[in-house]
């Protein structure tokens, strides 16, 4: 959980940064996997995942910033030059930013959705342990042997052992990335990749949320702003599932 790893001059590696660099890395390389092995312009599918990481990343810090309004309107430069950023913004946000960019092109929104979002999966899988390095979105304090202690540095509080949550997400993230590949090259619902991760990951980060430390993430009511969306994700995953199923369904008795 240390974050410096190393320096050269006066330049400074850090465990964060370096481990959500390589979660894009391997976007950007299973991304053209799978994008020539399904039938998508592969020629233009970098521009397309940078398109949507740098949306992504800009809606990811937009909620991030709501959810600490009162410091941004006392402070806007700590809040916007901070490292502080929304996993869920980073999500819908790119899924919009997707959407764009196949209506710009032309392109067949659902299957790309449903053939890349692995590529997502992997990539915060990640990222959550670059988290675990820096010491954010640490879990609740705990006497249990799974308890981790982080060094007087890191952006988790000092003094008792806490839940790492951030691996335990990070799991969590691998865990559905595997799901989505198998069922993309295997499964009996292809077609429903997309319905599947917002069902998945909605439900996996409702429940690590009641372990979540760190308060300055934003509440609506008893819920966290993430527990939060969560609901409204799960629900939109299953319409779609559903949706999906009929529509097939539709679809192969018209065959017939």
């Amino acid at each position: 959980m240390y974050n410096d790893w190393f320096s050269i001059g006066p330049i400074t590696v850090h465990g964060y940064g370096a481990m959500i660099a390589i979660g894009i890395l391997a976007a950007f390389w299973l991304g053209e996997k799978l994008a020539k092995k399904h039938g998508l312009d592969a020629d233009k599918i970098d521009s397309f995942i940078f398109f949507v990481i740098i949306f992504g990343y800009a809606c990811s810090k937009l909620l991030y910033t709501i959810t600490v309004f009162d410091q941004f309107l006392k402070d806007p430069l700590s809040v916007l030059g901070s490292g502080g950023w929304v996993v869920y913004g980073g999500v819908l946000g790119g899924i919009l930013g997707a959407y764009l960019w196949c209506r710009r092109m032309g392109w067949d929104f659902r299957k790309y959705f449903n053939v890349l979002i692995p590529c997502v999966a992997l990539a915060q899988g990640f990222g959550r342990i670059g988290c675990f390095f820096a010491g954010c979105c640490y879990g609740i304090q705990t006497d249990s042997v799974i308890g981790v202690s982080f060094p007087v540095n890191s952006l988790c509080p000092v003094g008792h052992p806490v839940i790492p949550t951030q691996l335990i997400m990070s799991a969590g993230d691998f865990i559905i990335f595997a799901i989505l590949l198998y069922n993309l090259e295997k499964g009996k619902y292809p077609d429903s990749n997309a319905a599947l991760y917002l069902m998945l990951y909605s439900a996996g980060r409702f429940a690590v949320e009641f372990i979540r430390g760190d308060i300055n993430r934003g509440f609506v009511g008893i819920l966290s702003t993430s527990q939060f969306i969560s609901i409204f994700a799960f629900a939109l995953g299953l319409y779609i599932f559903i949706s999906g199923k009929n529509r097939n369904s539709l679809e192969e008795s018209t065959k017939v």
